[in-house]
This record gives C-alpha cells, sequence and structure tokens, in this order.
C-alpha cells in the first residue's frame, strides 16, 4: 500500500469511529479506538479539521464538521428514493417500536445506510452501530444477496450456533418466493431480523427496509411483518413500482 493510500485509508477509519452514539472524541480516546499512535492520529485530526470534515469543540475534543452536511446534502439528492425511504424507515420504527434501518449492497458489502431508534422499547440488539453488516447473519445481507442472485462469501464467520444453519440456495429460493429474509439469533443471540426490499418503477431492487428487534419479541413477528411488508408497499408505490396483478 502507497504512503498515500495509507493516509486516507487512516482518515477515513478516523471518521468513521464518529457515529450516533459517539458524537465526539478526544485525541487519546480515538487513537485508542482506531488503535493507531497519538502522533498519526493527531496529523489526521488536523487536516480533517482544516478542510472541514470535522471541528474542534470544547477542551481538545472534536466532532464531525458542517462540510459533510453539504457532502451528504448531495449524496442524498442524487438518490430519489432516499427521501420516502428514509421517511418510512422513521415511522416504521416509531410504530413498531424496534429498530428500523435501510441497507444497501456496494459490490460484496452490505452497508447500513440509515437507522432510526425512534420510540424504540426494550434492550439493545446488535448492529446499532455497524456500518458494514455480515451478509450470512443479517436478515438485509441475505435478503440482498438473494435478490441479486449472488452466493453468500465462502468465509463466514460463525457469530453463533444458529448462524447459517440452513443451505443457502435453498434459502435464497425460499427468500425470492416470499421477499422476506429473517435472522433470529444468527448474529448475535437474542437478536432477531426481518428485511423486505424497497423497489423502483422498474422493478429493481434499490435497497432493504428492515427491522432488528430482541428474540424475545419472535412471538409477535407476524406483526412485525405486515407492518414491514405494509410499508415497504407504501415506498414502491410512491416511487412508481406497480408489481404484477396476480393470476
Amino acid at each position: 500500500m502507497t504512503r498515500s493510500l495509507a493516509t486516507v485509508d487512516a482518515a477515513v477509519c478516523v471518521l468513521e469511529a464518529f457515529d450516533a452514539d459517539h458524537t465526539e472524541w478526544s485525541l487519546s480516546e480515538l487513537a485508542r479506538q482506531v488503535g493507531q499512535p497519538t502522533s498519526t492520529v493527531h496529523e489526521q485530526l488536523t487536516t480533517l479539521t482544516h478542510n472541514g470534515l470535522l471541528m474542534k469543540v470544547g477542551r481538545g475534543r472534536y466532532r464531525l464538521g458542517w462540510r459533510l452536511l453539504k457532502l451528504s446534502s448531495a449524496l442524498y439528492g442524487s438518490v430519489p428514493w432516499y427521501g420516502p425511504a428514509h421517511d418510512a424507515m422513521n415511522t416504521l420504527a416509531r410504530g413498531t417500536h424496534a429498530l428500523a434501518f435501510l441497507a444497501v449492497l456496494n459490490g460484496p458489502d452490505v452497508l447500513c445506510i440509515a437507522r432510526s431508534v425512534q420510540g424504540r422499547e426494550g434492550e439493545s440488539v446488535v448492529g446499532e452501530t455497524q456500518f458494514v453488516l455480515p451478509a450470512h447473519a443479517s436478515a438485509s445481507g441475505k435478503l440482498l444477496y438473494a435478490l441479486h442472485g449472488l452466493d453468500l462469501p465462502p468465509e463466514r464467520e460463525p457469530f453463533t450456533p444458529r448462524t447459517g444453519p440452513f443451505p443457502w440456495v435453498q434459502e435464497a429460493a425460499l427468500i425470492r418466493s416470499d421477499g422476506l429474509a429473517s435472522t433470529r439469533d444468527e448474529w448475535s443471540p437474542g437478536t432477531s431480523g426481518l428485511a423486505v426490499a424497497l423497489r423502483d418503477a422498474r422493478g429493481d431492487v434499490v435497497c432493504a427496509l428492515g427491522l432488528s428487534f430482541p428474540s424475545g419479541r419472535w412471538a409477535h413477528s407476524d406483526t412485525l411483518v405486515r407492518r414491514l411488508r405494509d410499508a415497504a408497499a407504501d415506498v414502491n408505490w410512491k416511487l412508481g413500482h406497480r408489481p404484477p396483478s396476480p393470476q
């Protein structure tokens, strides 16, 4: 890896340390978090602050800078489905009292691009802060891989004894048939998930809309599935997708 590429990677690592649960960092805290020398992190912080990607607040603490908001606005403005999908995600979170999220496929990676815990009840669940989700152990990952006709990565971390309990060919076929993917204690004991697809006017899958919730609520999963499907159908209609009439 060239020095310039390593420098960019280090800067990205610093930026990704900021999330909803970690909105501010001190130099020493951030160095421990990213596992880099303090001198290296200080250099990254200075450069990122100078370019407006970070801002310095309080006594030696840093938070994300306003320039990122401009960049994110430009990104969201270029994605016509994001607004309706984001609104549906928030409404779904409030209505189900569960973590709702949007996820997309970026090459082989499943990325959680938005999440909402508005009105959530109960304990927290795994995945509340992760950006990259495991394709083989998350509902959104399984959904997106199945609908794009992809094989799961050959190296699959066995997070729990329930990780990947079924042959993928059969499971993918069932997901495509049902239009729904689910996981139960596959990524972490006590966490379950559901995901359905959002589609544009051409019928192409644009992202996954999903829920993550304590496995103790699995007994009520039918209600969650209904709410999830209804939310997706409403977004799909707004995006111009018209499912074929049943024969």
